[in-house]
């Protein structure tokens, strides 16, 4: 029986599953990804035909560039998914999950673009912008 991973919302109107391997966490610097969390993005993912979402009529999907579009909670604000228009893959927020998780860190992507109020410190791979 694959893994079975769930989380949600901070008020808990938007429930998930996610079933199977989930990919190594990506950190992401980009100024979309500051400006919508405060901080950085720390995302896995899993094939859209293996995300189960429970009260996605609570979900907000914000356009954020010509290609992808970024799920939140309508009620609480809470950001919880990235969704790319061409990939059959949906990022979640890694800090959406329940414990325990079992993510790992990936790398980092846009790191010429991170804020100048924090450092990188770990030893995981960088990328100035996408890891092409």
């Amino acid at each position: 029986m694959p893994d079975v991973h769930k989380g949600s919302c901070l008020c808990g109107e938007v429930r998930f599953a996610a079933h199977g391997e989930l990919r190594e966490l990506i950190y992401c610097h980009c100024s979309q990804c500051r400006k919508q969390t405060g901080l950085y993005y720390a995302a896995t993912n899993v094939e859209d035909r293996n995300l189960e979402v429970e009260g996605a009529e609570n979900l907000t999907w914000y356009r954020a560039s010509e290609t992808a579009s970024r799920g939140f909670c309508r009620h609480c604000g809470s950001a919880l998914f990235w969704k790319a228009d061409e990939l059959d893959y949906t990022s979640i927020l890694a800090g959406a999950f329940e414990k325990p998780t079992e993510l790992k860190g990936g790398y980092h992507i846009f790191c010429e673009d991170q804020g100048d109020f924090y450092q990188i410190s770990d030893d995981l791979p960088k990328y100035a912008a996408g890891r092409g």
